[in-house]
């Protein structure tokens, strides 16, 4: 279970990588940079998402 407590992090990661790559072309293209971050809150989405659901399951196998 810790390589999915480690992996949920990946998508923090991510999320500050496309909020990076927005701010870099955001005087290029303002339509790629909503892309951008519309992606980096996808990816904080995914993190809370699969945090929850791995203390759920955790939570479970401990009863």
């Amino acid at each position: 279970m810790k390589f999915f407590k480690y992996f949920e992090f990946a998508y923090i990661a991510f999320a500050i990588f496309f909020i990076i790559e927005a701010i870099r072309v955001w005087a290029e293209s303002e339509s790629r940079a909503y892309l951008y971050l519309f992606f980096s809150v996808i990816a904080v989405f995914m993190f809370f998402f699969k945090r929850r659901f791995r203390k759920k399951i955790e939570n479970k196998n401990n009863k």
